[in-house]
């Protein structure tokens, strides 16, 4: 430990403030000879704890303590500074001190949470807390990094859960780009029946919205659209934007139909999941934003040159809105806040090869059983077998097809025991003399009031719940032929049904790795987004001003999906509403005179902070996390972080290993 006058230390008037946070600290650590073993550090002047240093009686006492001692450091021995060091450092502020001269030495997880034996972890605390005075001796006075921003927002994604944040962030007077891929908003929502618990018509929800989202004046709506570049920091993203041709004009197109009258190519329709034929120029569905045909460039028969074009001719197309020469569009793009809301994919039943889905008409995906069963699905609301287009009499829902299976998905996909069950409840309610069948490993329906649609399903409808796994179904001589072991009976059992539903487990968005590449934010181990704290910071990305929302962080029902959009929005109307952005100035700086151009710092940087300037390495402050990669990665140790200084780290470790 260095001795008094080294490193400004006979100027320094530290304070130390332990806590016992409950017993989760004093359990383990003697905290009153803590307080007595620190006092003998030469600059700590003063020491005490208390029981609960967060506390308001806990803040004054520091308060007071900076006053009455002029201290011109503080110590807060306590939890991790992921937690309070916030709640400190105003604390230390409110006092007249610079709050980063007050620093947290984390004696609870990383030392009383992991101890048993009391007299090793005390030693353990008073080595930390001695480490970090050291520390906070060499701290410099810091000020925020200040900069304007452009208060605009870019959502991705054109779901429920897009469609709530642009909404939520538009309410609140800002202006939104709202980017969706397919040639219309509304995701998977718009292709459900009902919704549980509740079983709302799903598109008596999403209409109105979508709607909205059409005619309100703070939002541009790009379909067909997909982001192709995003550079900058948070408060001044610059974006690429690709729009690709509909070839048709919304603004012209007046919903006529006669286009597809004459058109000759019929292919199978992506909204009723392959289950009924569109043509190549059509609109998705009735109520589909842009509310206007659009032509499948892969579909028609050609255009460029034109082949066919009988849907262009004057006595077709009367108000001329269809133009083959329509060409992709760049739009560029300047926003302050990014909202992720990309949805999810169901995994592809072909990986299932011993379930039969590529195989046999009759046994379908959920989302297709969802079209047969909507009013404007391919036969009218009425389910009807594929096969032969007869109403069923017996069927069988298989829960977690693909997931929770280390060959397939491992996760739970959350929603499919509940969605399984509304599909039992609205199929039985239309064949009231069918059977019903539901084959599950566990059943687990977490969300407000799903216990009880559950328990209406079992006792109320008459669904048989068959607790097993199935290992294989099959079809022959029409009938759907199920292999199962009942693992409450402990016997193997075979179920004849006329048709089978699929419960595929929910997967992240095609492409959402390229996107989250290029927008220098994480993947979690199943590919979907990864937050930067699932308690913390559930929303928000590792990269700040990028904000994550609905299924294209983890599977989630409507409400929970809605929930977490509104919540995204929320952040990001945290940083729209101020004037300028503030960064914390704890960040990594260069010293031209070392730095040798050797650019390994610029592969070693996750956030993209570094460029080269005249040959030498130079950071943005905004951009730059204060992560340290780059720090140790420079060979000529020209990099170092503010507060973390070589001398700060070198003077911890003597600090930390010398004698008690």
């Amino acid at each position: 430990m260095g001795q008094a006058g080294e490193g400004g230390l006979g100027r320094e008037r530290i304070g130390v403030f332990v806590c016992h946070c409950g017993r989760n600290i004093a359990a383990t650590v003697d905290v009153k000879k803590v307080v007595e073993k620190i006092m003998e550090h030469p600059a700590v002047v003063h020491a005490e704890d208390y029981d609960y240093m967060c506390s308001r009686p806990g803040q004054e006492l520091i308060e007071r303590a900076i006053e009455e001692k002029r201290l011109t450091g503080v110590v807060v021995a306590a939890c991790s500074p992921s937690l309070h060091e916030t709640t400190f450092r105003e604390t230390v502020e409110r006092a007249g001190l610079n709050p980063y001269k007050c620093e947290i030495a984390n004696i609870r997880e990383q030392c009383s949470w992991v101890h048993e034996e009391v007299d090793k972890a005390t030693e353990k605390a008073i080595r930390v807390i001695r480490g970090v005075v050291e520390k906070v001796i060499r701290n410099e006075e810091l000020k925020p990094v200040e900069v304007g921003l452009h208060k605009k927002a870019l959502v991705i994604g054109g779901g429920i859960a897009g469609i709530r944040a642009a909404l939520d962030i538009a309410n609140a007077g800002y202006q939104v780009i709202l980017v969706e891929k397919k040639p219309t908003i509304g995701g998977h929502m718009a292709q459900l029946a009902e919704t549980f618990p509740t079983l709302d018509c799903a598109q008596c929800i999403l209409t109105p919205l979508m709607s909205e989202v059409a005619n309100h004046p703070n939002i541009k709506l790009l379909t067909l659209s997909e982001v192709i570049d995003v550079e900058g920091y948070v408060g001044n993203f610059h974006v690429k934007i690709r729009k690709n041709p509909r070839y048709v004009d919304p603004e012209k197109c007046n919903l006529c139909d006669n286009c597809t009258k004459v058109c000759p190519v019929t292919v199978p329709s992506e909204f009723d999941e392959g289950l009924s034929l569109r043509k190549a120029i059509y609109i998705p569905f009735p109520q589909a934003v842009p509310s206007s045909y659009l032509i499948d460039p892969e579909a028609c028969l050609g255009m460029n040159p034109v082949i066919c074009g009988k849907c262009a001719e004057p006595d077709v197309c009367t108000p001329g809105a269809i133009n083959f020469h329509d060409q992709p569009e760049i739009i560029e793009e300047d926003v302050g806040v990014i909202i992720v809301a990309t949805g999810y994919e169901l995994y592809k039943p072909e990986n299932l090869s011993e379930y039969g889905a590529d195989k046999y008409p009759d046994i379908i995906t959920s989302l297709q059983f969802e079209r047969l069963l909507s009013p404007n699905g391919p036969t009218g609301g009425i389910p009807r077998r594929p096969s032969d287009e007869k109403i069923p009499k017996r069927i069988a829902f298989i829960h977690c097809a693909g997931s929770r299976d280390e060959k397939h998905v491992p996760y739970c996909s959350h929603i499919c025991c509940t969605y399984c069950t509304k599909h039992g409840l609205l199929f039985k309610e239309l064949v009231p003399d069918a059977e019903v069948y539901s084959f599950y490993i566990d059943l687990r329906t977490v969300g407000k009031n799903y216990e009880d649609f559950l328990r209406r399903a079992q006792e109320e409808a008459g669904i048989q719940f068959i607790r097993g796994k199935v290992s294989k179904i099959y079809e022959e001589d029409g009938v759907v032929k199920i292999l199962a072991v009942d693992t409450l009976l402990n016997r193997r059992i075979e179920v004849e049904v006329d048709m089978a539903v699929l419960a595929l487990p929910m997967v992240p968005a095609d492409g959402i790795e390229e996107l989250a590449s290029k927008m220098r934010i994480q993947i979690d181990n199943n590919g979907f987004l990864q937050e930067l704290h699932p308690k913390l910071h559930p929303v928000e990305s590792a990269t700040p001003g990028i904000f994550l929302a609905g299924a294209a962080q983890s599977p989630k029902d409507i409400q929970d999906t809605v929930a977490q959009a509104s919540a995204a929005a929320s952040k990001a109307l945290e940083i729209l509403s101020q004037d300028k952005i503030s960064h914390t100035p704890i960040v990594a700086t260069v010293n031209r005179d070392l730095c040798s151009g050797c650019r390994l710092c610029l592969s070693a940087c996750p956030y993209g902070a570094i460029e080269m300037v005249d040959g030498r390495a130079e950071v943005n402050e905004i951009i730059c996390e204060g992560c340290g990669a780059c720090v140790s990665t420079c060979p000529s140790r020209a990099i170092s972080l503010r507060n973390f200084t070589y001398e700060q780290l070198d003077a911890m470790i003597e600090a930390v290993a010398g004698g008690i």
